[in-house]
């Protein structure tokens, strides 16, 4: 499938099946020779049942916690991992960060300075010669113009470890099975995180989903029934949670196998952290090809990731001692202290789930168990953790009984299409890392291609140890290519083509880091402002707007602009609170959405006819029993005072905050410019920052009947009654 069928060929599906019932006991049997016991215990009914503890499990559970949501998390394996895995994490992630009890600013603190991180280096070896680098950090990358926080590099092992600190501050606890705070037998009541207890069934009702879980302990293998409201797959890429709903992927399957290996060494970290610091190392000699992951240059941690051809080649031809051999003719010198922890093969996919939804809006998928992406681009854990963003308060209305069932389906109409856009975007990124190697003579579908006739064609006759050797000879013949007396300035050949390589750093051509467009604009429309939308779903269109065609991602960097447009990220500017009126102190717009309950924020100008439009807007709110505060925006320099009178004009209602906007300079655009609105207009945005509705200039006729429609659509009421 090439990168535009993944835009064209999507289609949105809301079918729901009423019951879903699956008990694959032969799969528990097959896997345990042992006697199998269902424990019987005094469970109540849990809001939220999440499966899965990765980055996007405990993210959602750290979101719903503090919309006041009770939920349990369960984890099939009986640790934490320690694999360092996903690293970058993009602005709009950092964003959500902001929100989670001072998480980013822990982030920023621990990570590497960006200048040792910035870069993707292109190398004969990490100690030879450099065949160019690309720097994906702007200035304007850091000047927090278009967010109030910037992009990190943290791996994903030390996030969960952040992840779970912060859990157990809001009441969490971790429960193993062989230690003495394991939960076996007791009731589940919300606030725990069980290791070692793996989903193995699901039985929906119309009221609850019954999941049955394994787990062993003292060699005996037990079961147990934990009925939810709510069942949440964040399992990851091989969801057990998926297969058992009967949830099909599509896409491309097999783009690359791999083999990951993880290692230290303090040696390697110090001479990069002096000679060439960066993040991605790309190495191309005669004896191995392959891409080296600076995790932590300090600490000396790395990863990396090698080409893996079987069943010609198999993990046998991975060992640590081989490992550490292929490490140092990457590197190109001795080193010492090699440490090989972990080696894994794996497989690239490209590919989203059909359904996000299923169980009459009982049972989602998250994050990698809803959409797996090849790695170029960092979009798999930073889409998951905004798939959690978006779930988190339409699963806490509905809870809260402030939205019907109806709301978590926008959860799909408005997640779906971006993972579809984000899987294209990361295909075509993936394929721009290609051309390197291609323009070096080292053709990578040349090289599948050759690899399928071995497996396929006339190879497959041949005794295993001789395609092996047909392989080695083919792939030895081809990383010639990248010898010295080709590959220089003197040879024709070896000149034209480290022309053709700057030409693709200089283009941007290459492996991309940063999207800026699709990351606070992950907006899938030929739109003329690149903001975050969603085109659908808990959210009132203008009532001009055309849906526009599906964009196919161009695989370049762009840069970000501000948008309005409903189902946007609200635009950040900054700020002053006016009680603390002169205080010098900024923040964002933003930090005027509540980070620790589910509620709506009107951002009007201070004008006659928009203070009774939030007069309006309070009285609906308060019907649909939704919270609801009212942020009036003062033009910068307009207030010397710290009482500006909206309280007069809003009484009796009090949840309301006067702040007046902060320009970066005095020719810099207003925040109604910014928003290309004029001040009579107004924006109702969700708990999850993304804008429900605007009205581009003012409202006329009845307020109260027009705000009663715009919170009914949002909230999902309208949808019943149509």
């Amino acid at each position: 499938m090439g990168v535009s069928g993944f835009i064209k060929g999507f289609k949105l599906l809301h079918r729901t099946k009423p019951r879903i019932r699956l008990h694959p006991y032969g799969y528990i049997q097959r896997r345990y020779f042992l006697d199998t016991k269902i424990l019987n215990s005094s469970d109540s009914l849990l809001p939220v049942l999440i499966v899965g503890a990765g980055p996007v499990g405990l993210v959602l559970s750290v979101l719903l916690t503090k919309f006041g949501i009770k939920c349990t998390v369960l984890e099939k394996n009986k640790g934490f991992s320690k694999y360092p895995q996903a690293h970058f994490i993009n602005n709009r992630t950092m964003e959500v960060f902001r929100k989670l009890d001072g998480l980013a600013e822990e982030i920023q603190r621990s990570q590497p300075p960006v200048d040792l991180w910035g870069k993707f280096i292109y190398c004969t070896s990490l100690t030879g010669s450099i065949l160019g680098s690309v720097d994906h950090m702007h200035p304007q990358d850091f000047e927090k113009i278009v967010s109030p926080v910037s992009v990190a590099h943290f791996s994903q092992y030390k996030l969960t470890r952040l992840l779970v600190k912060l859990l157990e501050n809001l009441g969490f606890g971790i429960h193993t099975l062989e230690g003495p705070d394991s939960l076996d037998h007791e009731p589940l009541r919300g606030g725990e995180i069980l290791m070692g207890y793996e989903c193995v069934s699901i039985d929906t009702t119309d009221e609850c989903v019954t999941a049955t879980v394994s787990f062993s302990k003292e060699g005996k293998l037990l079961m147990r029934k934990i009925q939810s409201k709510i069942l949440i797959g964040a399992d990851g890429a091989g969801s057990m949670v998926r297969k058992l709903v009967g949830i099909d992927l599509k896409g491309e399957k097999d783009l690359q196998k791999l083999v990951s290996v993880h290692f230290w060494s303090k040696d390697l970290g110090r001479y990069l952290l002096n000679e060439r610091p960066g993040m991605l190392f790309f190495i191309f000699n005669t004896e191995v090809i392959g891409v080296i992951v600076a995790h932590d240059l300090t600490q000396g941690e790395f990863v990396l990731q090698i080409p893996f051809y079987p069943p010609q080649q198999n993990l046998e031809d991975f060992s640590p001692e081989i490992c550490k051999k292929l490490i140092l003719k990457l590197v190109g010198q001795e080193l010492s202290d090699i440490d090989v922890i972990d080696i894994k093969p794996w497989v690239m996919h490209a590919e989203v789930a059909e359904r996000f939804v299923c169980g009459n809006n009982q049972i989602m998928l998250c994050g990698d168990a809803a959409h797996r992406f090849p790695p170029a681009g960092g979009f798999g854990m930073n889409t998951g953790i905004q798939d959690a963003h978006n779930l988190a308060w339409k699963i806490a209305s509905l809870l809260n009984g402030v939205a019907p069932t109806s709301i978590l389906a926008t959860y799909e109409t408005e997640r779906k299409p971006i993972a579809v856009f984000n899987t294209a975007l990361s295909v075509q990124n993936f394929r721009a890392a290609m051309a390197v190697p291609a323009t070096l003579g080292l053709d990578p579908t040349v090289a599948n291609s050759v690899h399928q006739v071995i497996n396929k064609g006339f190879g497959s006759i041949l005794p295993s140890s001789m395609q092996k050797a047909i392989l080695d000879g083919i792939f030895s013949i081809g990383r010639s290519q990248l010898s010295e007396f080709i590959l220089n300035e003197n040879n024709p050949l070896g000149s034209s083509r480290l022309a053709k390589l700057r030409h693709i750093f200089e283009e941007g051509k290459s492996l991309q880091l940063q999207f800026p467009a699709e990351d606070l604009g992950f907006s899938v429309s030929l739109n003329p402002c690149t903001g975050v939308r969603y085109l659908e779903g808990a959210l009132v269109p203008d009532s001009d707007d055309v849906v526009p065609a599906p964009e196919l991602p161009t695989g370049r960097r762009r840069d970000y602009v501000p948008c309005a447009d409903p189902g946007s990220r609200l635009p950040h500017m900054k700020a002053k609170v006016l009680s603390n009126f002169p205080s010098e102190e900024t923040i964002s717009t933003l930090d005027l959405v509540s980070e620790n309950k589910v509620e709506f924020l009107l951002i009007i100008a201070p004008m006659e006819e928009s203070y009774n439009l939030a007069q309006a807007a309070f009285k609906v709110a308060e019907e649909y029993k939704v919270s609801t505060k009212v942020c009036i925006l003062w033009p910068a320099d307009s207030v010397t005072r710290v009482q500006p009178g909206s309280k007069a004009k809003l009484a009796p209602w009090k949840n309301y905050i006067d702040v007046i906007e902060v320009k970066r300079s005095l020719d810099s655009s207003s925040w109604w410019s910014t928003c290309q609105m004029t001040e009579q207009g107004a924006i109702l945005v969700r708990p999850d920052e993304h804008i429900a509705w605007r009205s581009k200039s003012r409202v006329v006729g009845d307020l109260y009947s027009k705000m009663k429609i715009v919170f009914s659509t949002v909230l999902g009421f309208e949808s019943m009654n149509s």
